[in-house]
């Protein structure tokens, strides 16, 4: 591989990744487009992780404490594709909280209303991104961290692999985690900021019950369930949870795009603003199915995206509206694939 450490050659190298949600997003768009040299703007602490294709160093933004992850790539990788990470979003901030499932479980309660504020907090981020016309794509409660160990730390949206900015038209690249795709996505149909709101649609499911809404160790038969939006708030599981919830997650997980809530019209919704969420503890159940339902994974995500790209060929050429040679860009890494 090209040399891609950062430094000393930092001019030979391309940094992207993925970003820690907040106002440092703009000044990370503008600071890609700007600077040459990420030298003059990080120092480039030690190496984290490498890939077939780049590296992930650690980095310190220079004048203050930040650290940062950066992922370099060499430019003589990129010639001639440079259209294949002209909108992939850089740096993440280190964060050192956990992912989301870990934190639950290791609550000494979970309520209703702990699941509200967690989805409420997502929602800000996701409709951050889309104000600013960027689709993640990829939404899934393993690419939601926390940034600190402490009870009151913020969550935070990660992995910008397959991120998009939309600039007009709408998107036609197959991609995402199969459990998670909306309808729209699996028919290759050109879609847009929906495709979100849908995998929160689904992770307010998970986090309320601590299952899939859709569900089958047949793919085929999984990806019938989504495109017939087919799914139960089964009993006993769902039994204590309100109403509002259950009416909040059929908003989001609504067949029809055009007809599904926005970000900013779930974050109105009394189960997010108001006081409808209840408070009875039920940590034990959702805990419960947590560690039966995804234990498995880490080691299924290859597979699994494997079976989305095989459903997705199965349905013949790809709408216009994005290079022919993104789609090939299709996948999720398996576990300890490219940084």
């Amino acid at each position: 591989m090209d040399e891609c450490s950062c430094s000393p050659h930092p001019h030979q190298c391309l940094v992207v990744s993925v970003f820690w949600i907040g106002a440092i997003l703009i000044d990370m768009l503008l600071l890609k487009k700007q600077t040459e040299d990420i030298s003059s703007v990080y120092e480039i602490r030690e190496k984290l992780g490498s890939g077939a294709f780049s590296e992930v160093v650690l980095a310190q933004e220079r004048g203050s404490s930040h650290l940062v992850a950066l992922k370099c790539i060499p430019k003589k990788a990129l010639r001639g594709k440079e259209a294949l990470v002209e909108n992939e979003i850089a740096v993440l901030r280190r964060v050192t909280g956990g992912e989301l499932f870990d934190r639950i479980t290791e609550r000494g309660s979970y309520t209703e209303k702990d699941a509200s504020h967690l989805v409420g907090q997502v929602l800000g981020a996701v409709s951050y991104l889309h104000s600013l016309g960027i689709v993640h794509r990829d939404l899934k409660p393993e690419n939601l961290l926390y940034a600190t160990p402490f009870e009151d730390s913020k969550i935070m949206v990660s992995d910008f692999g397959l991120s998009k900015i939309q600039a007009g038209n709408m998107l036609g690249t197959a991609c995402g985690t199969p459990g998670y795709v909306a309808p729209e996505l699996l028919e290759q149909k050109p879609y847009g900021k929906a495709v979100d709101v849908w995998a929160l649609g689904v992770i307010s499911y998970i986090l309320l019950c601590g299952y899939p809404p859709f569900y089958d160790e047949s793919d085929p038969e999984l990806f019938s369930q989504i495109l017939r939006a087919s799914y139960e708030f089964d009993s006993p599981f769902w039994d204590d949870i309100s109403e509002s919830a259950k009416d909040f997650i059929r908003h989001l997980l609504e067949r029809d795009p055009q007809k599904r809530f926005t970000c900013q019209q779930a974050l109105q919704h009394l189960w997010i603003s108001g006081d409808a969420a209840f408070d009875k503890d039920i940590l034990g159940s959702v805990s419960e199915q947590i560690q039966k339902n995804f234990a498995r994974t880490h080691w299924k995500r290859a597979f699994n995206a494997t079976s989305f790209l095989h459903h997705i060929r199965k349905l013949g050429q790809s709408p216009e509206g994005e290079e022919a040679s993104e789609r090939r860009m299709v996948h999720h890494s398996p576990p300890g694939g490219d940084a």
